[in-house]
């Protein structure tokens, strides 16, 4: 009798991702319990965890995976833009407002800002400055003007870090800028790896209005490096499922808050979330 025909890559590597997301989001998960999720073999599962951790994306114990390690594996950009991504468009929704015909942009390459990248691409004659080639290919593929910030090319990121973004950035006055960041704690950001810790925190320095957008997913939580803190910025925009102690310390650092609501969550009766406020 012949065999089950084998998937496309193409499935496979979607359950392995699938899987990924799975292990970043609750940190660590029995075997079995992944294998009876997405309705395969164990040895199927062994396989596809295998796969991950020749990447150095997951540990296998002894009956358990955990993310290796988890807050390194959000900022690759091959992981990230598949996560949280209705919160990611809800968040571009809430922050192009920002962007009026003719500014001066300052982006940087965290996987938040690309749905805002697209929502502004219709915006007309805008000038941006980026470190991300996927945002650049958006912006530059609508008509844009664009300046890619050079430097060590990343390919992980599909970005560019270095001394020369850094002093690229020196020579900049932008408008407005984006950015996003990997962690955040009682209002003070943190990123995983120094460069881009560097390049967020001088974004900040260079822009007339900052806006910081992330998702509730990191807040809660810490990485190496810190990047100031978000009073630094003019806004920060989340989404609905933000711990409220940590929108409070926001707000405690005069900055102001837009909080928007995302697909399948109840609306809540805070009269501060949906709009900008301070405290």
């Amino acid at each position: 009798m012949a065999g089950r025909t084998r998937p496309p890559d193409a499935v496979v590597e979607q359950r392995r991702q699938d899987v990924l997301r799975q292990v970043i989001e609750h940190g660590e998960v029995r075997i079995t319990d992944l294998a009876e999720r997405f309705e395969v073999s164990l040895m199927t599962m062994h396989r596809d965890l295998d796969a991950l951790v020749d990447r150095r994306l997951v540990r296998k114990l002894r009956g358990r995976v955990t993310a290796y390690p988890s807050l390194t594996l959000e900022t690759a950009t091959r992981f990230r833009v598949g996560l949280q991504v209705a919160e990611k468009e809800a968040l571009a929704d809430a922050a192009a407002v920002e962007v009026q015909p003719g500014m001066t942009l300052l982006v940087d390459d965290s996987s938040t800002v690309f749905p805002l990248a697209r929502r502004i691409a219709e915006v007309a004659a805008l000038r941006v400055f980026t470190n991300s080639l996927t945002v650049a290919q958006i912006l530059a593929g609508a008509g844009h003007e664009v300046g890619l910030l050079g430097g060590r090319y990343r390919a992980e990121f599909d970005s560019c870090t270095g001394p020369e973004v850094l002093k690229a950035l020196d020579g900049l006055h932008a408008d407005v800028s984006f950015v996003s960041a990997a962690a955040v704690t009682e209002g003070h950001l943190f990123h995983p790896v120094r460069d881009y810790a560097e390049i967020k925190q001088r974004i900040v320095g260079r822009a007339t209005r900052n806006v910081l957008l992330v998702d509730h997913s990191k807040f809660g939580k810490s990485a190496p490096f810190a990047h100031g803190d978000v009073g630094a910025y003019d806004l920060v925009v989340t989404d609905a499922a933000a711990p409220a102690a940590e929108l409070e310390a926001i707000r405690g650092l005069d900055t102001g808050v837009r909080v928007v609501p995302i697909p399948g969550l109840a609306a809540t009766t805070d009269p501060d979330r949906g709009t900008d406020a301070r405290s």
